[in-house]
């Protein structure tokens, strides 16, 4: 029912629009850059058909007492009212507090990480594409949108950046997602996650062609998270080959 509800929000949100306008129309309002293409966003099709997959998944006779999935019940719910709540928030244009149901939606899905050992177990190939990819791939758009959110907030409160430009906040955000996704490779690595960052970072850089600083430092620490993903993900199959 709760993923019913969030799913139910986003697309009366597009299809209304909710308040008279669609979520990308308020966020082109402000003019910040750490901003990626508008076809970026369609990975909110692929989250979704990845929730909906672990909510059939987790309602299976044989999944029904697994300890890992009916841990994180609770938290999904939070999730899903965080999302629903954010899209109602965001569209009457309450945006301070977009930043706590962003927070909520954020903290929960660590939450939820963390619970399920996505990047430390060896779960079965149904439970890792049904469960952990959904949940690696959710959890990176969120990260991602976090950051957006933030930078937004603060231009609509009219922050003036300590009189830093905004193309070099661009560039610290992305140093700031760079360092996260690194971080989170190299303890509790999920290729899915850091492939979400690279997408995000690629549209940012189409977005934002005609400032050079912000294009070429999207794509060139998308580089670097892509091999830093990749290198881990090659090293921990090794590790879990050797084992066997």
């Amino acid at each position: 029912m709760a993923l019913a509800l969030a799913i139910l929000v986003n697309v009366l949100a597009s299809a209304l629009p909710l308040n008279g306008q669609t979520t990308g129309q308020i966020s082109d309002r402000f003019a910040v850059y750490f901003v990626p293409a508008g076809y970026v966003f369609s990975i909110w099709g692929l989250i979704y058909v990845g929730l909906i997959a672990f909510a059939v998944y987790q309602l299976l006779p044989s999944q029904r007492a697994n300890p890992r999935l009916r841990g994180i019940d609770g938290l999904f719910v939070v999730s899903c009212i965080a999302n629903a709540t954010w899209i109602f928030l965001w569209h009457f244009e309450i945006f301070a507090w977009t930043l706590v149901a962003m927070g909520t939606l954020l903290v929960s899905l660590i939450a939820i990480y963390i619970r399920l050992g996505i990047g430390l177990d060896r779960p079965s190939a149904a439970e890792r594409w049904l469960v952990h990819v959904p949940f690696g791939i959710y959890l990176g758009w969120v990260t991602v949108a976090t950051i957006a959110n933030i930078t937004s907030v603060l231009y609509w409160a009219g922050w003036g950046g300590w009189g830093i430009a905004a193309q070099a906040w661009a560039v610290v955000m992305l140093v700031v997602g760079t360092g996260v996704t690194v971080a989170l490779m190299l303890s509790r690595p999920s290729l899915p996650f850091a492939l979400v960052i690279v997408w995000a970072y690629v549209g940012v850089a189409v977005r934002q062609s005609s400032i050079p600083v912000v294009a070429f430092s999207a794509i060139g620490l998308g580089i670097l998270v892509l091999v830093v993903s990749v290198g881990t993900y090659v090293h921990r199959t090794r590790q879990v080959a050797s084992a066997i």
